[in-house]
């Protein structure tokens, strides 16, 4: 009998972590052998224990999914990776391929395309939906430029920032979370306003705010009235600085860290 496919889940959700654990474990092939909740975890694991795939997520509370992908690559650990998100693949899918992941699927699909998309990665594949296949394919033959969003022009960290901006953290308490000085993300945050067509602080943050509470909206339409199915459709910077809606005193900051900007 073939050996099962063992398997490192790095999330920082210990309710997901079992979930996935149990559901994967009920398959004949495939085993979670190993847990990790963040990326200095995970590259002990993936060095001892050498599991045969990673499912990953992007974001978790001390560190990004993209960042610890790359350090993978870096580091020649070569087990194929699996990003496992909330986030909308439309965004992040082709940044994963770029990071150097072989697959991208979405926490809001069904457990059986998990299934699909594990083994599809483990036998050598790339995963990705039918309609992000044909977004990418568009796009690296010119026929898609016209579709471009603002945000296919941002960065990796340039996103990243841009994410956390809307999660209510402080210029400081990024600069903290990515070990960069205060000044590297003032700069982040001058190319995001220039890239998005943003005039000022103000605008960016409020930009920020409603993409992150659309994106929510869009992965968790139960979760939140008034989804409105595909990844937020028609959402531009513009759209939201002529909207009356400004949701930022809605957000809830994270617990005190004691840093102050």
């Amino acid at each position: 009998m073939k050996p099962r496919a063992r398997i490192l889940v790095v999330e920082d959700h210990p309710i997901v972590r079992r979930a996935i654990g149990r559901f994967l474990g009920q398959e004949a092939d495939l085993e979670v052998r190993c847990f990790a909740a963040d990326a200095h975890s995970a590259l002990i694991i993936l060095k001892e224990q050498k599991p045969d795939m990673a499912i990953v997520d992007i974001s978790m509370e001390t560190d990004d999914g993209l960042d610890l992908i790359k350090e993978m690559r870096a580091q020649d650990i070569q087990a194929p990776v699996l990003v496992f998100s909330m986030h909308e693949e439309s965004i992040y899918a082709e940044r994963a391929l770029r990071a150097g992941a072989q697959g991208y699927i979405m926490k809001s699909e069904s457990t059986s395309k998990l299934v699909e998309a594990v083994r599809q990665v483990l036998a050598g594949g790339i995963y990705l939906s039918e309609s992000v296949k044909s977004e990418i394919l568009l796009r690296r033959t010119g026929a898609g430029q016209a579709g471009v969003s603002p945000f296919d022009l941002l960065t990796d960290r340039e996103l990243q920032v841009f994410r956390l901006i809307g999660q209510g953290r402080s210029t400081r308490e990024i600069a903290e979370d990515f070990h960069r000085s205060v000044k590297t993300i003032e700069a982040h945050r001058e190319n995001l306003k220039m890239k998005l067509g943003l005039e000022n602080s103000i605008q960016l943050v409020r930009c920020a705010v409603q993409w992150t509470t659309m994106e929510a909206r869009a992965c968790c339409p139960t979760a939140l009235p008034g989804a409105a199915g595909p990844y937020l459709p028609g959402f531009s910077p513009a759209s939201v600085l002529t909207s009356r809606k400004f949701p930022y005193k809605k957000i809830r900051r994270p617990p005190d860290s004691g840093v102050r900007s």
